[in-house]
């Protein structure tokens, strides 16, 4: 039996070698992708699966010696080649694949494999990772070819026994190519002017005008939104709102001005660490912040950060190099030459900036780092205010030096006071007795301190104090209500039980892990007291962290004093009346540290907070809280509970004077505060954006195991796969370096990947069709030396886009009528050889928008907030994130739809149906689908039912007696063509159908017509305005309306 079966397999290979006898085969194009497929699982890149240490995707894998002697491919060699045996073998524990495995080789593909082997078994790198080189055109220019693209493109349908299609109509031509590039068809005039036009370059001036259109950059950052994953919320189950639609606006504005392509890059990777960065650049690296960020609970911080680190990861591979990082995050690719190692060294990159892993829950500050966007006047007015501040803490210095002058003169005539009394608190607590579950406030008896939880009293200092459990809190009701340009003090006795990571002592927040316990807080961190003021951890935040713990089981007296600056100098830790050495933790502080938060009722709050670590087993005793700064001979005499104050030395006698008695220093104090108040208020107004901002030291990344955040392996060091290209040694190791390495000319993917997505663009497909993946499992280009020759176009042009769109455009390639022979159709089905012109449907945006634009509703406005047009009732609430949808009204309904609010978790529904992504990871490439609802959509929603019933108007109005008029002109601007006779007459039944119909139940003619926000006309008969309502509506769902052809 085993001998019949090897005689017919021979026989089988036989009979295929003579079908594939004459190929040459190319390792990249024929035999690569076997290998990848049915081999690289097991013998491939990843170390950690692959068998017998056998290698099939490097040369020195398939052709090196291995230790069992020769190798497992032996050139021109193929009887004698481990390789051919084992794909042939009959026996089953010899044959590979394996048929556990559940792959095969097909009689055809070991013969492929064979041949190869036969003629040398010649080995190329993967072809998406061999430098651009040069390529020579065709030889011979083809009868009808316009440029360069035409010769190849020619060349290989000749190769192929086809012939390329005719041109197109100019209408459809000038429809096509205004949909590729403004996402929008083109108006009557358009059409009109350019038909008129019989001048040589008539097609040229018609490119050049939709490439100097706005709407040019609107078309192009609809593309570009997917891949950066651009939304108007965070994602995950709260879904909150953001609004980054500033970043937006630069990448529409940077595509209108044709910034070159290696530049939109560069400051989108980079911006930040460019020489003396804009406040443009800055935006730019906003997309670098796109991903889904979360604040829900039993979230852990560090390991959100990690995925925001990993999605920059995965991004950027994507959206510039075309490949699959996130298949190493976990373990060496499989198919591709990336280790998990290259994928960490990359995430070495976006791995420093000072970020929280989750966003706040009770407000709405922005996460660090931002950058500050100002409205018309908003900046100067806070430069003048910078200014003002940093004038008023000079005067106040000088006031100083002149108050220690004074100082010494009132010394000189003995005039000096020694002693003066100790400020009076505006809290005090000595938690003495507990009244009706609260303790009194000893300074202001409408103000008391209630219990949660039920803490209890202990033995204290004095007398006595309350012990908490850990789980349980007091709360001062209007006490510490402090800004960040207000001094403070607060003082208390505590006494800690247990050496715990982390401990909370007095805090004015929500939750830790609400923007990293925004507000002020005092924590014991290891046993050391810490004090910080916090706008959002830890971008936005001044803290400082005494060197010193405190003992357990022992009573400490604990101060923290703060002056009001917004800097990390200001603040002050003592212990038992002396001060502590602390060090600098944080020292950016820009806006009020609670701000909105004070609406939800902040209160001061000892000893326990929501998702925090409280006070477990401690005790606290004699709590005071000053609105002043207290100076250290102050403090001192607090902690020896005296009512008077003397300095023990000049430097406090100095500090005492300033502060208590100088009335000089005293007024350049109240007007160095003013000047932070006006500075601190306007900062508040100012919106903010989410940024990069490289941290001063570069944090230490580790090669995580399996992908887990807290499996921390070896640490690594910034770098890029050496198997696509090396990191050059002059190059920064930082996202700059990145960066330049990604627009190096002799980066083999950037441009070949950016071609191939302009390609796709105009055709559906790219010459390589997984736009998204051009690494070993992606398809192969069907034009290899087109692309590579556009790409080294490209290149040298300057990375110009426009001049690349154009290129295409004007091609006889993209001219031809998609049509097509039948010869056509059943030799190239899918025009991946280009026998005919594109066609494809329009993305779900560009239908919308050529609703909005052939009825005259849409509002042709560039840039600006998100808007929220009509969408179905309950879709938002069905998320389950608790927002409810509150559409917009006026212009806002009419804008074109990139502008269109994007809810991660319900994006709008009608795009949706159309293909649209929820954008909550990059997307190289949309999905077609083809479904009953996308009907129903173009019939039913109330935008397009809106938009038929207002063109429907304008048709009634300009042609009001004329029938056929109507319907040419509506026909024309739905389609860009006059409609056929045949088209004609269907359209004149409809017509008169549907007239027929509404005249008889005006009531219906109503209901149809008063759907949208825009007034109806009332001065047109009802019966006609519904009948040509439907005419268009109908017209809309031509397959003329929603495709490009």
């Amino acid at each position: 039996v085993i001998w019949i079966r090897f005689s017919l397999l021979c026989i089988t290979l036989l009979w295929h070698s003579q079908g594939v006898a004459a190929q040459k085969i190319d390792f990249n194009f024929h035999v690569r992708p076997l290998l990848s497929d049915r081999c690289f699982a097991c013998h491939g890149p990843d170390e950690q699966a692959r068998k017998a240490s056998l290698r099939l995707d490097t040369p020195e894998g398939l052709l090196g010696k291995r230790k069992s002697g020769k190798p497992i491919v032996l050139p021109r060699q193929r009887a004698e080649s481990e390789l051919w045996r084992r794909i042939t073998t009959t026996d089953p524990e010899d044959l590979m694949p394996p048929s556990e495995s559940h792959l095969k080789l097909s009689p055809n593909e070991i013969e492929t494999l064979g041949q190869w082997i036969d003629q040398g078994a010649a080995y190329r790198k993967h072809w998406a990772f061999n430098p651009i080189e040069k390529v020579e055109l065709p030889s011979q220019a083809a009868d009808g070819s316009v440029n360069e693209i035409d010769r190849f493109i020619r060349a290989e349908l000749a190769n192929r026994g086809l012939a390329p299609s005719p041109e197109t109509s100019r209408e459809q031509w000038l429809r096509r190519v205004a949909f590729d590039l403004t996402g929008l068809p083109p108006s009557l005039e358009q059409l009109d002017l350019f038909l008129a036009d019989k001048s040589p370059d008539a097609h040229s001036n018609a490119v050049d005008a939709l490439l100097h259109s706005n709407a040019y950059g609107e078309r192009m950052a609809s593309e570009w939104l997917d891949l950066a994953r651009y939304a108007d919320t965070y994602g995950y189950q709260s879904d909150a709102d953001r609004d980054m639609s500033a970043w937006r606006d630069w990448v529409i504005d940077s595509f209108n001005r044709n910034m070159p392509w290696d530049q939109f890059i560069l400051w989108q990777l980079a911006g930040d660490l460019l020489p003396s960065p804009s406040r443009e650049q800055y935006l730019a690296t906003a997309f670098n912040r796109l991903h889904r960020q979360t604040n829900e609970g039993g979230s852990i911080e560090e390991e959100f950060r990690a995925e925001y680190v990993a999605d920059r990861v995965h991004t950027a591979g994507t959206a510039f190099f075309g490949l699959t990082l996130e298949c190493s995050r976990c373990h060496d690719h499989k198919y591709d030459p990336i280790s998990q190692k290259d994928y960490y060294r990359l995430a070495a990159f976006f791995n420093n900036i000072d970020e929280s892993g989750l966003y706040s829950h009770f407000t709405q500050a922005t996460p660090t780092p931002t950058l500050l966007l100002y409205k018309e006047g908003q900046e100067e007015k806070h430069r003048e205010l910078l200014a003002r501040k940093a004038e008023a803490d000079r005067a106040l210095q000088m006031a100083g030096l002149r108050a220690d002058a004074d100082l010494e003169t009132l010394r000189a005539a003995h005039a000096i006071k020694d002693v003066l009394p100790l400020p009076s608190p505006v809290a005090a607590y000595s938690f003495d007795a507990i009244v009706t579950n609260r303790f009194l406030n000893q300074a202001n008896s409408n103000q008391t301190a209630t219990l949660s939880d039920g803490p209890v009293l202990t033995q204290g200092v004095l007398s006595n104090a309350v012990l908490f459990s850990g789980d349980n809190s007091v709360t001062l009701k209007g006490s510490g209500q402090f800004r960040r340009t207000d001094p403070f003090t607060i003082s208390t006795w505590i006494r800690p039980t247990e050496q715990q990571p982390r401990a909370v002592l007095v805090h004015r927040s929500r939750a830790w892990t609400d923007s990293g316990s925004r507000g002020y807080e005092v924590v014991l961190d290891e046993g050391r007291p810490s004090f910080a003021l916090i706008h959002f951890w830890p971008g936005n935040a001044i803290a400082i962290r005494s060197r010193r713990s405190v003992t357990l089981h022992t009573w400490t007296h604990l101060t923290v004093t703060y002056d009001g600056s917004s800097r990390a100098g200001g603040m002050r830790i003592y212990i038992n009346g002396e001060l502590t050495e602390s060090e600098v933790v944080r020292d950016i502080l820009h806006r009020a540290e609670w701000g909105d938060a004070d609406a939800n009722g902040l209160e001061l709050t000892l000893a326990g907070r929501f998702r925090d670590s409280g006070f477990k087993g401690g005790s606290m005793d004699e709590l005071k809280v000053f609105d002043l700064q207290l100076t250290s001979s102050e403090v001192r005499a607090l902690h020896t509970n005296s009512d008077s104050v003397k300095a023990g030395t000049d430097a406090e006698l100095r500090e005492l004077h300033r502060s208590r008695m100088h009335e000089g220093y005293r007024k350049a104090l109240a007007e160095a505060r003013k000047a932070h108040e006006e500075e601190n208020t306007l900062a508040g107004t100012i919106r903010q954006i989410m940024v990069m901002k490289e941290l001063p030291h570069r944090r230490t990344t580790y090669l995580l195991k399996r992908g887990a955040y807290d499996s921390p392996g070896e640490a690594v060091e910034p770098g890029t796969p050496e198997g696509i290209l090396p990191l050059s040694p002059e190059l920064p190791r930082n996202r700059l370096g990145l960066a330049k390495w990604a627009i190096d000319p002799k980066n083999p993917l950037t441009a070949r990947v950016a071609v191939n997505r302009i390609w796709k663009i105009h055709f559906g497909h790219g010459l390589s069709a997984t736009v998204e993946d051009f690494g070993a499992q992606g398809q192969l280009p069907t034009h290899p030396a087109l692309l590579d020759w556009l790409a080294r176009r490209f290149i040298e042009s300057g990375w110009d886009r426009k001049a690349l769109h154009r290129l295409i455009v004007l091609s006889a390639t993209y001219r031809q009528s998609s049509s097509g022979t039948a010869e056509s159709h059943q030799k190239d089905p899918e025009n991946r050889w280009y026998s005919r012109g594109p066609k494809h449907r329009l993305s779900a945006e560009q239908i919308r928008d050529q609703a909005l634009a052939i009825s005259g509703l849409l509002v042709p406005r560039i840039g600006g907030p998100s808007v929220k047009p009509y969408q179905p009732p309950g879709v938002w609430e069905e998320a389950g994130t608790g927002k409810t949808y509150n559409r917009d009204k006026g212009e806002a309904l009419y804008r074109r739809s990139l502008y269109t609010f994007w809810r991660r978790t319900a994006p709008p529904p009608s795009m949706l149906t159309f293909d649209a992504t929820s954008r909550e990871v990059c997307t190289a490439k949309r999905e077609s689908t083809s479904t009953p609802l996308q009907a129903l959509v173009l019939l039913n929603d109330v935008q397009f039912i809106e938009a038929s019933r207002v063109l429907a108007e304008d048709l009634l109005i300009k042609h009001p007696s004329g029938l056929e008029p109507r319907i040419n002109e509506a026909f024309r601007r739905l389609s860009s063509r006059q409609p056929s006779q045949r088209e004609l007459g269907v359209l004149l039944k409809l017509f008169q159908e549907q007239h027929d119909y509404y005249q008889a139940r005006p009531k219906e003619a109503e209901a149809l017509l008063s759907q949208g926000d825009k007034p109806r006309n009332k001065d047109l008969r009802p019966e006609e305005l519904a009948a040509t309502t439907l005419l268009v509506s109908s017209l809309m769902n031509h397959d003329e309306f929603s495709n490009k052809r």
